[in-house]
């Protein structure tokens, strides 16, 4: 459940967003559709970077949930689903009952150049991208600040410039700009290049105030949209002037109310934090204290207790089963650390406790980091300069502790401590299946517990197994159980999930037999084979060639597997399918800390393509990212949504707790199941297995 509820705290967490002397356009408030802006249009201005914002707006005709996010200083994305009250999900009674209608869609801007002293801050943005258009848009608004008021003007397209209080410019270049289609192509879910810039435009504009009472702010809008296409249907506008305030009761909390429209009223509440915020995470009072330097009494290392010092690098540093070699001026830690998301603070406790037992002679530690036996990195500590910081310096002089990182070397010191081969792990962690925006209920879920084993056989040899506990769902609303007429062209290899979800309480998704090493300085490679995941048996193989210390890998996957029978998940069903993918990964260096992954191949379909996946991790140790897929599937073969595409965030685990560990959750979003464009779920990935931990 912890995956589930992992942002509460987060979103609660103080961030001090306030100015008490003026308005500062950093801080900016969200608008209706999610994103930062006036009421009903946006801004040029963007949220701080790492800002992420969790928006319910709700007028008689819609109710509006989205989440806006800021992985850039430049770049904001949104996400929205609306609720449009007056119209029924289907007309089929027995197929969604009385649900209303929800509409998703995709909101991007972009900063094009900040505000200066003369100049406004300028953004374009696309509204409703990749949906199915109800309320697509697109803009460039420009916002220039003057004391404690921000004034906001720009031109729309679209839904937002429906009263076309302006001619389209391009229409000048020909009278096709002048129309817009409304509908959309295939399926719904593409982008539709043909529609942009097309139809109506309009003005719209207005004002933020920061008024002298530091919580509250007014809005004052000029809104472009006339309402006179609406999918609610009917919507008088008595005046195209909007007024709002947004109250701040606390840093983390924005209330919104709204009079729009001269005869509607909006209100709403935004809850918003900052993923580059390190006050986020908890302090970690459980957490034992960092080792304080003390000069070594030991004489030589035959002196040293060197079972003493592997229990003090297992409990205080998380050096499990950790290795100890040394001779002369050198000694070696080898080991998996297996407490701290940052391998720094673990490389400190580490080097602390070492110069603290070994004598003065030894002048340097080797520390090798290795996961599933295999090493990945060696720090190089000069110990004299570690003594030297935390020594009496006379005044004005100052030591910086000399340390490297380098491709792990191969250890030639005697043997102090012997690593106890793994024998067993054991645990048990939350899981969370959700549906977002079906048919029967918006969202549907089911909630459990993952029981996990590993049983190490030698030390690149193992077995695992994940055993699911199912402790509450919903699933038993959903009452469609037909393929899906929009995708009949495919065969059912995804959208099977609710019969497997709800076929028992208790499921084996995961047994299966791995062996994994590292072959020379660069490559990596696994052998699997069993019950790869939920829906799937077989056996596979993936190769990783991975530099040290580069920006990009590259691997491959190949697997054979079965589907199981979802009446009966330890049996097989007829299906077979060869399935596997090249995968590129790349760290570019002009985006930090962002991670773009492309993989071509074939897909559990049958179908060939290629994925895109980009994630962006922030210095809280949260990470977010997008994926879409791409393959030889027809929209009108895939069904509605056309094409395969998510958004996830994964969220450490120890932000929310007193005591540092590496163990995290991922919250996920895709808005519909189908069955093309589906990779194997393998539980894992070379790339992850041979990185190293940090922030």
């Amino acid at each position: 459940m912890l995956t589930r509820i992992a942002l509460i705290p987060i979103l609660l967490s103080p961030v001090t967003h306030a100015n008490t002397e003026s308005f500062s356009p950093s801080f900016p408030t969200q608008g209706d559709f999610g994103g930062v802006g006036l009421l009903q249009t946006p801004t040029a201005r963007m949220a701080p970077e790492g800002e992420f914002s969790f928006n319910y707006m709700d007028n008689e005709e819609y109710r509006r949930w989205s989440i806006s996010m800021q992985p850039f200083s430049w770049l904001e994305a949104t996400l929205r689903y609306t609720d449009i009250r007056s119209r029924l999900y289907s007309n089929d009674a027995s197929f969604s009952g009385d649900q209303t209608y929800k509409d998703k869609g995709l909101d991007i801007k972009t900063r094009l150049w900040q505000e200066s002293r003369l100049l406004p801050q300028v953004s374009a943005g696309l509204r409703d991208v990749m949906g199915t258009g109800l309320f697509d848009s697109e803009y460039i608004v420009s916002s220039k600040r003057y004391k404690n008021v921000d004034f906001t003007l720009g031109v729309a397209w679209g839904n937002m410039g429906q009263s076309g209080n302006v001619k389209n410019p391009f229409c000048e270049v020909s009278e096709t700009w002048c129309q817009r289609d409304d509908g959309f192509s295939g399926s719904g879910g593409k982008f539709e290049f043909d529609s942009l810039f097309h139809g109506p435009a309009a003005l719209f504009g207005g004002i933020e105030y920061q008024t002298p009472w530091q919580p509250l702010r007014l809005k004052l809008e000029y809104d472009g949209n006339d309402y006179s296409h609406e999918y609610a249907g009917e919507i008088k506008q008595h005046t195209p002037i909007n007024l709002g305030l947004v109250y701040q009761p606390y840093d983390a909390i924005d209330m919104h109310l709204s009079y729009q429209r001269g005869n509607t009223l909006m209100w709403g509440i935004t809850l918003h934090t900052n993923f580059n915020d390190p006050s986020l995470s908890l302090p970690k009072l459980l957490d034992p204290p960092i080792p304080t330097y003390q000069a070594s009494e030991a004489s030589s290392l035959d002196r040293v207790d060197w079972q003493g010092l592997s229990s003090d690098l297992a409990s205080n540093a998380g050096w499990q089963n950790a290795s100890i070699h040394g001779d002369g001026e050198s000694v070696t830690l080898i080991g998996e650390q297996t407490k701290f998301r940052d391998q720094s603070q673990a490389d400190q406790r580490a080097i602390m406790l070492t110069v603290n037992a070994v004598p003065a002679s030894v002048k340097q530690l080797r520390i090798i980091e290795q996961k599933q036996e295999m090493p990945l990195q060696e720090t190089r500590v000069d110990l004299d300069s570690v003594r030297q910081v935390n020594s009496d310096l006379p005044l004005g002089q100052e030591q910086e502790v000399v340390m490297t990182h380098q491709s792990p070397a191969p250890v030639q010191e005697t043997r102090r401590v012997a690593a106890e081969a793994p024998s067993w792990n054991f645990n048990i962690v939350p899981k969370l299946n959700q549906s977002i925006g079906g048919s029967e209920n918006f969202y549907m879920y089911q909630v459990g517990l993952n029981a996990n084993t590993d049983w190490y056989m030698t030390r690149h040899n193992w077995v695992s197994s994940t055993l699911f506990v199912n402790l509450l769902n919903n699933y038993d609303k959903f009452n469609y159980k037909a393929p899906p007429p929009d995708g009949e062209a495919l065969p059912r290899v995804r959208t099977w999930i609710r019969e497997y979800v709800t076929s028992s309480d208790l499921l084996l998704n995961n047994l299966q037999l791995t062996h994994m090493d590292k072959y020379g300085d660069s490559w990596y490679a696994q052998a699997y084979g069993g019950y790869l995941e939920m829906m799937y048996a077989g056996v596979g193989t993936e190769v990783l060639y991975r530099p040290f210390k580069q920006s990009w890998a590259l691997g491959a996957d190949f697997n054979l597997v079965k589907q199981r029978d979802w009446e009966n998940t330890l049996h097989l069903a007829d299906y077979q399918i060869a399935t596997g993918h090249v995968t590129a990964y790349w760290q570019p260096d002009f985006l930090d800390k962002v991670t773009a992954q492309v993989s071509v191949g074939r897909y559990l379909a049958g179908d060939y393509g290629a994925t895109f996946n980009f994630a962006k991790k922030f210095d809280s140790g949260v990470s977010a990212g997008f994926f879409a897929t791409f393959t030889n599937v027809s929209a009108e073969e895939y069904g509605e949504g056309s094409f395969t595409k998510g958004l996830y965030i994964t969220i450490p685990f120890d932000l929310m707790l007193l005591k540092s560990t590496i163990d995290k959750g991922t919250i996920s979003w895709v808005p519909l199941t189908r069955d093309g464009g589906q990779m194997l779920a393998r539980k894992y990935g070379l790339y992850n297995q041979s990185s190293v931990a940090s922030f």
